[in-house]
């Protein structure tokens, strides 16, 4: 049990969870930020108004929903930006840095 402490300790285990679970959170509302908020604005600019997710196309018997694309695409570009500028203003870059 000693050892399972020190390895705890030793490996950052704990912040490793802490970070887990805040990054959930923060994923959740940076969803409902881009579903909620940015998705219908550009839906509205690209003359959408019913709403970006459900334009589609068909090609014979397919349907290609590429609004579900764009605002997937969406998403993941405002999740990657508020990662970077969340590390960069906490000034967690320091922590990456290899041990020479």
């Amino acid at each position: 049990m000693k050892s399972f402490i020190v390895f705890i300790r030793q490996q950052g285990v704990v912040g490793l969870a802490i970070g887990f679970i805040l990054g959930g959170s923060v994923s959740k509302v940076v969803s409902s930020l881009a579903g909620d908020i940015i998705n219908p604005l550009v839906g509205l600019i690209l003359g959408f108004a019913g709403g970006l997710k459900e334009q589609s196309f068909t090609i014979w018997t397919a349907k290609i929903m590429w609004g579900n694309f764009v605002a997937a695409a969406i998403d993941f570009l405002i999740l990657a930006l508020v990662v970077y500028y969340g590390f960069m203003l906490l000034g967690l870059t320091k922590f990456d840095k290899k041990k020479e």
